[in-house]
């Protein structure tokens, strides 16, 4: 197929052709073909070698499936992959109007709410590993002073983190970028500190480069995302993930605040154990 000529514009499209001519790909075509067609996410935020190792082949090979299917490159198929990504989270004007068709009841609109809550502490509860999370919170405890980064939806996580610290007398400082000081606040970590940072799809793109400022001054980073591809496992030292159901595109944080309850008591408890005999 030409480059170019009929190469599908949106994900279905190109979902729907995936579909179809897997079965006559090589081998190899046919694997990444597979691999892309079923984890569409990993392909919008993945780089290609990231993307190719998941999929178990050469980044070369995700090169000619996009040229079979008539992309010039990989980059350019990937645009398709995040258009959709960017589809599923509307602005919130379209995510009201989505809900139109509903019954407009406050009380129904409540039990959908509850219903994402519920599917995404379950999910947490069921598949989160417990050693990574005694490695986050031995990494926060042991750190001088914890670096709390997140903006726009999940603030909240780390404002109620910092109120947590505070009470039980954890050092710590809230990255709050007031007069886009961040990068500023975030230079006074030192080797003997931490970072927690928290970021979902699609990535706040002020906490992934603050992440990746300490990281390059040496400072452990701890993230909390949804995704291996995520931009800041990267950068991270360790990560911890979190998937949020939604409720019409309005996505839960109880998960998400039910883990940074549980680091809150876990890193101070450490702290008000004493420390091992020598």
């Amino acid at each position: 197929m030409e480059a170019g000529t009929h190469a599908p514009r949106d994900f279905h499209a190109l979902r729907g052709l995936l579909l179809d001519e897997t079965a006559r790909l090589p081998k190899r075509l046919r694997q990444a073909a597979d691999f892309v067609a079923s984890h569409p996410d990993e392909v919008a935020l993945g780089t290609v070698a990231e993307v190719a190792t998941h999929a178990g082949v050469q980044p070369s090979t995700l090169v000619r499936l996009a040229q079979s299917f008539g992309y010039g490159g990989y980059s350019e198929m990937q645009l398709v992959f995040r258009a959709r990504l960017k589809e599923r989270w509307p602005d919130y004007q379209k995510r009201l109007e989505a809900l139109k068709g509903a019954e407009a009841e406050a009380g129904l609109h409540l039990g959908g709410v509850a219903d994402a809550a519920i599917a995404s502490v379950t999910r947490l509860r069921t598949t989160f590993d417990p050693a990574q999370l005694e490695r986050a919170a031995d990494l926060l405890a042991q750190a001088d002073t914890v670096y709390l980064i997140g903006a726009r939806r999940v603030f909240p996580v780390v404002s109620y983190l910092v109120y947590a610290f505070a009470k039980m007398s954890v050092r710590c400082q809230l990255i709050d970028q007031i007069g886009q000081m961040g990068a500023e606040q975030i230079a006074c970590a030192r080797a003997t500190d931490a970072v927690l940072a928290v970021s979902f799809t699609p990535y706040t793109p002020s906490t992934v480069d603050l992440a990746a400022a300490a990281a390059r001054a040496g400072v452990p980073v701890l993230a909390i995302t949804d995704s291996a591809f995520s931009p800041l496992v990267a950068r991270a030292s360790l990560w911890l993930e979190v998937a949020e159901a939604d409720y019409g595109a309005f996505r839960s944080l109880s998960a998400t605040m039910v883990l940074a309850m549980t680091l809150a008591i876990a890193v101070g408890e450490r702290h008000k154990a004493p420390p091992p005999s020598a």
